[in-house]
């Protein structure tokens, strides 16, 4: 009988040069690893636009960036904004095509 534990895999993954052995599931796999790649991207981007060499800067710089695009992409949801006056003859349009076509 398979238990959780056992039906995880064992991966690794490297954040700032820093390996980490994970068990995840295996439909979980693919997203941490993209997850992983990702980080990887971001860190080099702020180690390029800032100099120093303190690893703990730049993962906290980067987790900083990383929460400010996903808020800032929350609130940019979009919205419908619907005219009540335009949706009104719209619909006014549509019901007199409906009603001239059932006289044909």
């Amino acid at each position: 009988m398979d238990t959780e534990e056992s039906k995880l895999l064992n991966i690794h993954v490297t954040i700032c040069d820093r390996p980490y052995r994970l068990k995840v599931k295996p439909e979980e796999e693919e997203t941490v690893r993209k997850a992983a790649r990702i980080i990887a991207e971001k860190i080099k981007d702020v180690q390029a636009q800032h100099a120093g060499n303190d690893k703990q800067d730049y993962l906290a710089m980067t987790i900083l960036t990383m929460m400010v695009d996903h808020l800032g992409a929350e609130h940019k949801q979009p919205v419908a904004v619907i005219n009540e006056t335009d949706l009104t003859a719209e619909l006014q349009k549509l019901n007199q095509q409906i009603l001239k076509a059932l006289q044909q």
